[in-house]
């Protein structure tokens, strides 16, 4: 079989697979000033048909997770549709999702009965103010209700991401109140470092701090790494025998941080994209339209992945194609 692996010898079982760019929150390092619908590019997203086939053939090229990204992919009504498209698919051993938790505590039951097998949850402060100011929408209770549904309904694979910014989220009371959320909650929070893209320059300049504060936090306080699978995302975990969640830091403007990439990503326009900062795409929609493209399909995908770059270059501004994290699901 062949399967995903490009020029450095690094292997991808993990694609991002964004289903939608719309986002009905308007955080200030993605959306600002809310969705808009680009009126540059007038393809709809691809569907449920479109979605089975590339399934079917990142499979058949060893890829054994995807994770279903946006915008935010719950707002697509036939979202738990796909999901059962993916989990029919014997390939693919774990479908996951991103999303911000609006409907969290409506969809609960729907989440557990559908079979996902894990969850990420953009939560960038448990501050009612802080949540509101990021985002634009004061539903911290509501996403936080939906959480604990979840954990009532014995959903295991719960994770939690939120972006790290100076002087908004970043202090060590911020840092203790989720030690206290994770320290009885078998739930991973983890702090991405703010990127820059495209349209974000001013954003980035003024709330850019490096991932080193909270890894100092995290080794002042008796936390230690942990090691993790093949098909893990970017993060970098942390154990603490006193608390049965994990943190962990992603942190892009590290040292060797594309040494360990892993995932691809497919924009919900069929775009296949090697890199989140790169400054090339391929459409690859045309071959998801019958199943007798499949060969074509995968042929297409190895071939492009003699063209991925070493690194994203983000440390010397690079941000490629990525106007905002809404258009590749971050």
């Amino acid at each position: 079989m062949n399967i995903l692996k490009d020029s450095f010898g690094r292997r991808f079982p993990y694609i991002r697979l964004s289903i939608t760019d719309v986002c009905n929150f308007k955080c200030g390092y993605c959306l600002p000033n809310g969705y808009k619908i680009d009126k540059s590019d007038n393809r709809t997203f691809i569907n449920t048909d479109e979605i089975g086939r590339l399934a079917k053939a990142l499979s058949q090229l060893g890829v054994s997770k995807i994770r279903l990204t946006g915008g935010e992919p719950t707002v697509r009504k036939d979202f738990f549709e796909i999901v059962k498209i993916l989990k029919k698919n014997s390939g693919i051993k774990k479908t996951v999702i991103t999303t911000n938790g609006y409907r969290l505590d409506k969809i609960a039951n729907d989440i557990k009965n559908s079979g996902l097998d894990g969850i990420n949850i953009s939560i960038d402060s448990l501050n009612t103010d802080t949540f509101k100011k990021i985002t634009g929408h004061d539903r911290l209770e509501e996403i936080l209700k939906g959480i604990k549904k979840l954990k009532n309904l014995d959903f295991k694979n719960i994770k939690i991401n939120a972006v790290l910014l100076k002087g908004v989220n970043d202090s060590d009371k911020d840092f203790n109140d989720w030690a206290e959320f994770i320290k009885n909650n078998e739930i991973d929070f983890r702090y991405i470092e703010l990127m820059q893209t495209g349209d974000n320059l001013d954003y980035f300049n003024r709330y850019h701090v490096p991932a080193k504060k909270f890894i100092d936090y995290l080794n002042n306080n008796n936390w230690v790494i942990q090691t993790f699978g093949k098909d893990a995302g970017p993060s970098k975990n942390y154990l603490n025998p006193k608390f049965k969640g994990k943190f962990g830091v992603i942190a892009p403007y590290s040292e060797d941080f594309c040494k360990s990439c892993n995932r691809l990503r497919i924009t919900a326009k069929g775009d296949l994209r090697l890199c989140l900062f790169g400054n090339t795409g391929i459409n690859i929609r045309h071959l998801m339209q019958k199943d007798s493209q499949l060969e074509e399909l995968k042929d297409l995908i190895l071939k492009q992945l003699n063209f991925k770059k070493e690194s994203h270059y983000l440390e010397i501004g690079e941000t490629g194609l990525t106007k905002n994290l809404s258009t590749t699901g971050g």
